[in-house]
């Protein structure tokens, strides 16, 4: 019995706890630290930086990692700078299962800044970007995520997988809000 609670104990200890957090202002600035470090690294490629995820919505619950989506010139180009990357302590992912992006990890287990690279005009800056704007102009709808979250972490603690499907029904129900919002306020601002 006591090597099986061992086993365990060491299984558990080499998988990734899921922990949410209250929001924390300093991540503002983790973020801004970190955009120039990789503009640093990226250098021509570089167009800008965008601070994505709960931790750029002030006030949200979020998983204490700093989401950083890169908008470059050429996206092949950025396998190119994987060794760069590394030396900076983030791990390559490759696509990682989206087609036009480029992944990279720091922290591994401690996970502390997520990279999601992508050429400039793809679609999926637009979604991201949109997805925090609309989170940003309405409170209500991030609090009910940030508690979400904070439910999901305290259920799969250690089961990131079961995490991250039970936040994505919200996820998507918010992506459709937003591109509605995102059209009334276009047709506001014509008139």
């Amino acid at each position: 019995m006591a090597e099986i609670m061992s086993e365990r104990g060491r299984l558990m200890t080499n998988k990734r706890k899921v922990e949410v957090v209250s929001y924390n202002p300093e991540w503002r600035e983790k973020f801004e630290i970190e955009a120039e470090l990789l503009n640093g690294v990226f250098q021509e490629e570089f167009i800008r930086a965008h601070h994505i995820g709960s931790t750029s919505i002030s006030g949200m619950s979020a998983k204490p990692i700093i989401d950083l989506l890169i908008e470059v010139q050429n996206i092949e180009q950025v396998d190119s700078y994987n060794t760069l990357m590394k030396n900076i302590g983030y791990e390559p992912k490759g696509e990682n299962g989206i087609p036009g992006r480029r992944y990279f990890q720091k922290g591994g287990n401690n996970r502390t800044h997520h990279v999601h690279i992508y050429k400039h005009g793809h679609p999926e800056v637009q979604r991201h970007l949109l997805f925090r704007d609309y989170m940003i102009a309405h409170p209500e709808e991030a609090a009910a995520y940030g508690d979400l979250k904070s439910n999901l972490a305290k259920k799969y603690s250690y089961d990131v997988e079961s995490y991250i499907s039970g936040k994505d029904a919200f996820v998507k129900e918010m992506d459709e809000r937003a591109k509605k919002w995102k059209e009334r306020i276009g047709s506001c601002k014509t008139k």
